[in-house]
């Protein structure tokens, strides 16, 4: 089963704020069909570090206004067949405020944007936990997702 983790990256990474609580319940109801957590890194070096040292078949996906941008529907497919080829985790990360790095845009497996907004971090930590619920919802045919 593919383990998912909403990754942040920031010197307040560990330091609450309004968000955190609709992020940590969308990643619990995501827990009934895959494990999925939250964690915090103070660096980018941590955040490649760890998932460098991962064992196992890690994909990392950074979010990045340059990045690809896909539907609902397109995401849940697109988690699906990472799910199928067997990957262990799927690691999706919410940057410094500086941006990515060119060195973790080349070892990411892909950049996702949310849209051409910007936004803030804690903001985009939550949609795209949302995000994630809904694909696994999609994916297991629950009634979450409606298509509209």
């Amino acid at each position: 089963m593919t383990k998912i983790t909403l990754a942040h990256v920031g010197s307040r990474a560990k330091v609450p704020n309004g968000f955190d609580a609709a992020v940590e319940d969308y990643l619990e109801r995501c827990s009934g069909f895959v494990p999925a957590a939250a964690e915090g890194f103070r660096s980018e070096a941590a955040l490649l570090e760890r998932v460098t040292k991962q064992k196992g078949r890690v994909v990392l996906v950074l979010l990045d206004s340059r990045g690809r941008q896909m539907t609902s529907e397109a995401f849940a497919q697109w988690l699906g067949a990472r799910r199928n080829e067997g990957v262990q985790e799927i690691v999706f990360a919410v940057g410094p405020a500086d941006g990515w790095t060119d060195v973790a845009r080349n070892r990411a497996a892909m950049l996702l944007s949310l849209g051409s907004m910007t936004v803030a971090h804690g903001l985009a930590r939550l949609v795209m936990a949302e995000q994630i619920y809904r694909a696994v919802a999609i994916l297991t045919g629950h009634p979450y997702h409606r298509g509209h």
